[in-house]
């Protein structure tokens, strides 16, 4: 038992300094590389068309480039047959798409216009601004709802996988030059409540036995927690990775950034909870004995 016991502490902490290495990795990412922002924030015109035949991307590109002089980038979907431009700093000129008409022509495609929208550069300033106020202000929630919930030490380690869970996230599409969107960002809000509910269920089992094991070792208090609750998250896990990846395989190139997002932050909300939530309560010093004092000093209120 005691053997078991320690290959689990020996995982945890091995854990816990893969988890400090991806921060690092990402934050690097995010201050070189960037997020590669969509349309939605920087503004810019999208123009989104079908042609009969399927074409290589490659190819397509390489057309398009000899045909518009403005930097844009270029995605395809149904296999090559449908195709969309996204130019964020569109000429007057071309703020239609009466210019695919001639490119028609010129390329011998028969190409049929589906959508064409232009975004101002002002809107996509209020979107960052009412984005980065929603994060924000759940963060915040959060902060008071767990200082509220836990021992304060419980409660920096489920802080600190919640960080690490949403900067993981950015620095993957930081290094894969993933269009950063608004569906990105909704999927971030339901990261950090993903992130939250693991780490609050491995607390409160941590809690739980504390109270119950008031001489207990907290390495094996925490070892034990993480035994008690696997299970139950590898199926909450499981079952909605399986809803994400469904997603992300039938729901199109339109929803493929926010599938992505939501199944890399619930493997890394997952290891997290283990890794993070549950060791840094640890290292910060975290006994039985502070939640059997904090309830000796409620009993003796007067």
């Amino acid at each position: 038992m005691k053997n078991n016991v320690s290959r689990i502490s020996k995982f945890r902490f091995a854990s816990f300094y893969f988890a400090a290495m991806l921060i690092t990795i990402s934050l690097f990412g995010l201050f070189t590389q960037g997020l590669n922002l969509g349309l939605d924030f920087t503004g810019g015109y999208l123009t989104e068309f079908s042609t009969e035949q399927s074409i290589d991307q490659t190819k397509m590109n390489q057309q398009l480039s000899e045909y518009l002089t403005d930097d844009f980038q270029l995605s395809a979907a149904d296999n090559g047959t449908h195709w969309s431009v996204r130019q964020t700093d569109a000429n007057i000129g071309q703020q239609d798409s009466s210019w695919l008409t001639e490119f028609s022509q010129q390329s011998g495609l028969s190409i049929t216009p589906q959508n064409a929208i232009y975004i101002g550069s002002q809107v996509g300033d209020e979107l960052i601004d009412q984005g980065g106020l929603a994060l924000l202000t759940a963060v915040i929630v959060i902060l008071v709802y767990l200082s509220l919930r836990f021992e304060w030490r419980l409660a920096a380690g489920s802080v600190v996988a919640l960080v690490h869970d949403v900067v993981v996230v950015l620095g993957i599409f930081a290094w894969f030059n993933i269009s950063f969107d608004l569906t990105i960002l909704a999927s971030l809000l339901a990261i950090i409540g993903y992130s939250l509910n693991d780490s609050i269920i491995v607390g409160d089992k941590v809690r739980e036995i504390m109270i119950r094991n008031k001489d207990g070792d907290i390495d094996d208090i925490i070892n034990q927690a993480i035994k008690s609750t696997l299970v139950r998250t590898l199926i909450t896990s499981g079952t909605t990775l399986a809803t994400v990846l469904a997603i992300g395989l039938f729901a199109g190139e339109s929803l493929a950034g926010f599938a992505i997002a939501l199944f890399a932050g619930i493997l890394i909300g997952t290891y997290s909870s283990i890794a993070i939530s549950a060791t840094i309560p640890q290292l910060l010093g975290l006994s039985a004995d502070h939640y059997h004092k904090k309830e000796h000093e409620v009993c003796t209120l007067p």
